[in-house]
């Protein structure tokens, strides 16, 4: 015995020390550092927009395209800075290059603006190879069609670009200070863009659709052009983003191109999204969402990440902040050297970044952050994801878009694993409990040997059959005779109650042919004749109780939904589990009471049931107590009749006529499809620890209330 108490409890420590193992990743704070600094040579004055940086997937190549009349981009190695030659397109030679921007959205895709008011797609595609065992990676540039978007006579200072199925989006500010706007290919006019009236405009962008453009201002205001309805956009919101006077001087959007994040010339960034008005309604506003960690100096670029709603952000001091949009946080913080950034990049798989300096410096970054999903508070608290009106719970781990948010919400996994618990409890408590007062207070002693085997063996059944009984048969059942059951909640307790009353009255010449303990036979037809009376009167009930739909009428007076799939059925089903284990247990308890006590209770004038409440009951309290935790502990951590009989809907709703998801059930669910050692493996073992924590923790506040009640009561 000690051999065997040494493993369970070495094995239940082992458990919980890999539990924590797996876990402890989710938490570690990211860290980042500088990889790389190459020297380089200043971007021409006079365009503040005429440079930009990126890097290739593996973060082996950085390009650099630059103003000017030459070396317009330029490839260099990112391990070493040794330039890297590769033969520019000869739509270039001829062209001085006053602007570029960036394409929102997948892929390396950008614009040139000439000093001429033409505009220059440009895209780079990188190709990787293996040479000998060693990766290689060949880079390959690619000129669109020249579209002008100005008159020739205004210098382009700052461009925005998107290109669409119906042909690329342009955006450009003059040196007049006027703002055009082109749709389409070659041909197209441009059109001057005038509703935010005087005011500097000091930065703009498209979203990766098209469908919007957002101008920042230098007194802190964005307006919002709609272009989905034709050529001539049209003005839909004006909001104020910053502090009158704080000029708005970094804007995009983030993977999925509903959020976007504004940089201001007061270091502070933030995240705005469009919020429904009001329930059901089609119009929606932009508002503040997320207020991340303010820069010490005006924020000059920001680069979101292509893989999650991460991105970082640069100021005029050369600070690299890293932030994650869901969690509200800035996860990491990297000093400058004085030199403001003038251009950045978040790497494509976000573990790394590279900025170019107002002095041509390139600096590298090697950054570690694998799960900036899950924080507390994403765990724990409502948070206010991409396309909701408010903070929610929420647990959604995967989805077939690209863009898609993971939010992994544990509460409503906690939520519904004790909502199928407390209802799996109220079924099988008083079925449980009053069959083994029953069996062990009333019932004659040959009857009970067999009847207490008989629903012993039922713990023995595989939950799997229960659950897909219950799925499958159930709860169609349960959805076509809902109105006899509402009406068997009523009619089977009057029908035992009159029987019970009318058996008081018959003359004791009948009564005394029944052997004590067998009256509860003559019940059973009764109840078999209510319940047979109650499904022939199912449909004349649901019209006189529902007016002739109970699915429409919980809708229209209670706001409820009926889902085939409910708690209800679920707690059928698993009471039936546990009902076994609680009987069991609470019989025992209820027949080693001390036959004597009875015995000596009886004889002085109690009544059995007197018997039971003040003697038989208190001194078994313990058992009992142990068995209803024993019971609990078992639907808790129920698996299959939860996975098959409910619809694993994640929602906090005590309904039950709603679905849930439990603990156990999302992790059985989901674990085949985690990937090994990301955010969603790593989660469901908090899951499982979350679950482990709890039974455990029930399990020891039970047997410390078991010891104070068995020491109380000790004297029976």
């Amino acid at each position: 015995m000690t051999l065997g108490g040494t493993a369970v409890i070495l094995s239940i420590i082992g458990m919980f020390v890999f539990l924590i193992k797996e876990v402890v990743p989710l938490f570690l704070s990211p860290h980042g550092t500088q990889s790389g600094h190459f020297a380089g040579e200043p971007p021409p004055e006079g365009f503040p927009q005429s440079s930009l940086v990126g890097l290739d997937e593996y973060q082996e190549i950085i390009y650099l395209l630059g103003g000017g009349a030459e070396r317009q981009i330029r490839f260099v190695n990112a391990q070493s800075g040794a330039p890297i030659a590769v033969e520019l397109p000869a739509g270039l030679a001829d062209s001085y290059i006053v602007s570029i921007a960036r394409a929102a959205g997948n892929g390396h895709r950008f614009a040139f603006a000439t000093k001429d008011g033409r505009l220059i797609p440009v895209t780079i595609e990188f190709t990787s190879g293996f040479d000998q065992g060693e990766r290689r990676i060949t880079p390959t540039i690619a000129l669109g069609s020249p579209v002008q978007v100005t008159p020739a006579a205004e210098r382009i200072l700052r461009l925005a670009y998107q290109p669409t199925d119906q042909g690329p989006l342009t955006a450009v500010l003059t040196d007049q200070g006027r703002l055009w706007y082109t749709a389409g290919t070659s041909g197209s006019s441009p059109v001057a863009l005038t509703s935010h009236g005087n005011e500097s405009v000091t930065s703009f962008i498209f979203d990766s659709r098209g469908e919007t453009l957002s101008v920042g201002t230098a007194g802190g205001k964005l307006y919002r052009y709609e272009l989905r309805e034709g050529v001539q956009p049209s003005l839909s919101e004006t909001i104020s983003v910053a502090p009158a006077g704080t000029a708005v001087t970094a804007l995009t959007y983030l993977i999925g191109d509903r959020s976007l994040v504004i940089g201001t010339g007061a270091g502070e960034v933030s995240v705005w999204m469009p919020v429904r008005e009001a329930q059901e309604s089609p119009v929606t506003r932009f508002r503040l969402i997320h207020r991340l960690d303010t820069h010490p100096a005006s924020v000059t670029g920001i680069s979101p990440s292509l893989r999650n709603k991460g991105f970082i952000t640069g100021d005029a001091q050369g600070n690299l902040f890293v932030h994650y949009a869901t969690s509200s946080q800035t996860v990491l913080k990297l000093s400058g050297n004085g030199q403001a950034i003038r251009a950045l990049a978040f790497s494509p798989k976000a573990d790394g970044a590279v900025i170019l300096s107002d002095q041509g410096e390139l600096r590298t970054y090697a950054m570690s952050n694998p799960h900036p999903e899950t924080t507390v508070a994403t765990l724990l608290a409502p948070v206010w994801y991409e396309g909701y009106d408010r903070p929610e719970h929420v647990w959604q781990s995967s989805s077939g878009a690209d863009d898609f948010e993971a939010k992994f919400g544990l509460m409503p996994l906690i939520f519904g694993t004790l909502k199928g618990t407390s209802y799996a409890m109220l079924v099988a408590v008083p079925l449980a409990l009053l069959g083994a007062i029953y069996t062990a207070m009333f019932m004659a002693p040959h009857l009970r040997a067999k009847i207490k085997p008989t629903i012993e063996i039922m713990a023995a059944l595989p939950t799997v059959i229960l659950g897909f009984l219950a799925g499958l048969w159930i709860a169609p059942m349960l959805e076509r005779i809902f109105p006899a059951m509402v009406a068997m909640m009523v009619a089977v307790p009057a029908g035992v109650i009159v029987t019970s009353v009318l058996w008081q009255y018959l003359p004791a010449t009948v009564t005394r042919r029944l052997r004590p303990g067998m009256e509860a036979f003559i019940l059973i037809p009764v109840i078999i004749g209510v319940v047979w009376a109650c499904l022939a009167l199912n449909q004349p009930m649901e019209s006189l109780l529902f007016g002739g739909s109970y699915k429409t009428w919980f809708a229209t007076h209670w706001g409820l939904r009926y889902d085939q799939r409910n708690a209800l059925v679920v707690g059928f089903a698993m009471g039936f589990a546990i009902v076994p284990i609680i009987y069991s247990i609470s019989e025992e308890a209820l027949t080693n009471v001390p036959r004597h006590l009875i015995a000596g209770s009886l004889a002085l004038g109690a009544t059995r049931w007197q018997t039971l409440v003040k003697l038989v009951l208190v001194s078994a309290s313990p058992g009992i107590f142990s068995a209803l935790m024993i019971g609990f502990g078992r639907a808790i951590g129920e698996t299959m009749i939860v996975l098959m009989a409910t619809g694993n809907t994640p929602i906090m709703e005590w309904s039950v006529f709603n679905g849930f998801r439990t603990l156990s059930a999302n992790i059985a669910v989901e674990i085949p499809e985690a990937p090994h050692g990301g955010t969603l493996y790593r989660t469901l073992f908090l899951a499982a620890l979350v679950l482990f924590a709890f039974t455990f923790l029930i399990n020891t506040v039970a047997e410390m209330i078991r010891q104070r009640l068995r020491t109380k009561y000790s004297q029976y």
